[in-house]
């Protein structure tokens, strides 16, 4: 009997052990999502950039996957960021341009399908609502829409701003100084610290390169008459690298983190763009000089694949291939159901998710199924729709007759093969038109104003 407190110490402490094992091998990973802003497929140096290094981002690609054949689910900001928030098509989820109202309460974000999982939820950037909904005199806040912590911008304006005077800290806005950018990796890391014993969900969608060009001056000073610029006083080229410069710089301060609390193992990290580079106005023709998004034709605002294909890496050692390239086609709704997969979350049908997992691909173990994607610009009098089967990618540009391009051949879309194809163009047409016409009820009377008021001018 002398014995029996020794023993069952003893198995006690075994108990331990094997609930202590059983608790670390449950234990969900970490998801470190991260996105840039108006970031051409070529600004990167994993996909041929040499004019500047993105040197972390480099070893996020050495270190796992690169997607060459990414793409986002909308040309301008905020349909591209709802269908990465929702898994779903702006028709369905009724983000379809800037100017669309806040989306909708009943739509899930991936941060409230990974709440309930134990997932830590945060936001550090930029947040881009549109309007009040109706009835209601304030902008949605990321907060009522899933996320824990939030610090960044809320308004798409402000968000040009390179050095902003205030940015919103939770529900309350707050003078700030610094770089936007900068200032979002501060709270980043703070967040993946504080959490590094749960599993979290860290969604950094940065700025750069989006409109303002401009960056810290250190950063600028690096790049000054690398480049022949317009005017010497206003080195705007130099800028713009800088801010890619920047934008890598930050990468690499999330990812040191990650060594640093040992937790890169157990973390998967996504770096994408929320579509193409710019040649408008605000960039001062600086994407256009570096041309951002070649070898590609077109930029933000159109559906050639300069607009839709973004550069996009995906790394999570020891389950992810490392230092491989795939071809695999993913559209931005994917993202949703995949990192669902990742945590071993089943979606729920009422859902009605748009995108698939595809999960075994970003593995390298299965094929992406057959299936048509789509696209659809309506907004501010321009009218462009798309759908793509495979290499093949179909566009319609205002009223001109469609056109049949293999983007795996020609990735430029200079050949068109409509005549060649008459079947397989027809086809698609018909995909395409059923696919818009599931567009919901909600869906269209959300569109922009400006929008509307185009349709019923004929604009369509």
């Amino acid at each position: 009997m002398s014995d029996s407190p020794r023993f069952a110490a003893f198995v006690f402490a075994v108990l331990v052990c094997v609930t202590g094992v059983a608790g670390a091998q449950e234990k969900k990973p970490n998801i470190l999502l991260i996105l840039a802003d108006d970031l051409g497929y070529a600004d990167v140096s994993f996909n041929g950039r040499r004019e500047w290094s993105t040197s972390n981002l480099h070893r996020l690609s050495q270190e796992g996957t690169v997607f060459r054949r990414w793409y986002t689910a909308g040309v301008v900001c905020a349909p591209s960021r709802a269908a990465l928030m929702t898994g779903r098509y702006g028709i369905h989820n009724g983000v379809t341009g800037n100017s669309s109202l806040d989306l909708p309460a009943d739509e899930v974000t991936l941060a409230e399908a990974l709440k309930p999982h134990g997932y830590a939820t945060g936001l550090f950037g930029k947040w881009h609502h549109g309007g009040p909904r109706p009835g209601q005199q304030k902008y949605v806040h990321p907060m009522d829409q899933g996320f824990d912590e939030f610090f960044g911008f809320t308004n798409a304006t402000a968000a040009h701003q390179k050095f902003p005077k205030k940015l919103w800290d939770g529900r309350e806005e707050k003078e700030s100084s610094g770089y936007a950018d900068a200032l979002f990796t501060d709270r980043a890391v703070d967040f993946i610290t504080r959490h590094k014993d749960q599993p979290f969900f860290c969604y950094v969608p940065y700025t750069a390169s989006h409109s303002q060009v401009d960056a810290p001056a250190e950063d600028v000073a690096l790049f000054e008459g690398k480049f022949p610029e317009k005017d010497p006083q206003k080195p705007l080229r130099a800028a713009y690298a800088a801010m890619v410069y920047r934008l890598d710089q930050e990468v690499g301060r999330l990812l040191k983190t990650l060594d640093k609390l040992e937790l890169s193992r157990d973390t998967i990290v996504v770096f994408t763009s929320d579509h193409g580079a710019t040649f408008e106005r605000l960039q001062r023709g600086v994407a256009n000089y570096f041309d951002s998004n070649r070898p590609f034709r077109g930029q933000k605002r159109t559906l050639w694949e300069g607009g839709a294909r973004v550069p996009a890496v995906v790394r999570w050692p020891g389950k992810i291939p490392a230092g491989k390239i795939s071809d695999a086609v993913v559209h931005m709704t994917d993202v949703f159901p995949t990192l669902l997969s990742v945590a071993g979350v089943e979606p729920e049908s009422a859902w009605k998710l748009d995108g698939l997992s595809l999960l075994g691909a970003w593995r390298g173990k299965a094929a992406v199924p057959d299936r048509t994607l789509f696209w659809e610009w309506r907004e501010g009098g321009d009218t462009q729709l798309a759908a793509m089967r495979g290499d093949l990618k179909l566009v319609i540009t205002g009223n001109n007759k469609p056109e049949l391009f293999n983007v795996a051949a020609d990735p430029a879309e200079r050949r068109t093969l409509d005549a060649e194809f008459p079947q397989e163009t027809k086809s698609m047409v018909a995909a395409l038109n059923e696919w818009l016409a599931t567009e919901t009820e909600a869906a269209k009377q959300r569109r922009p104003a400006r929008q509307k008021a185009d349709q019923a001018a004929g604009g369509e």
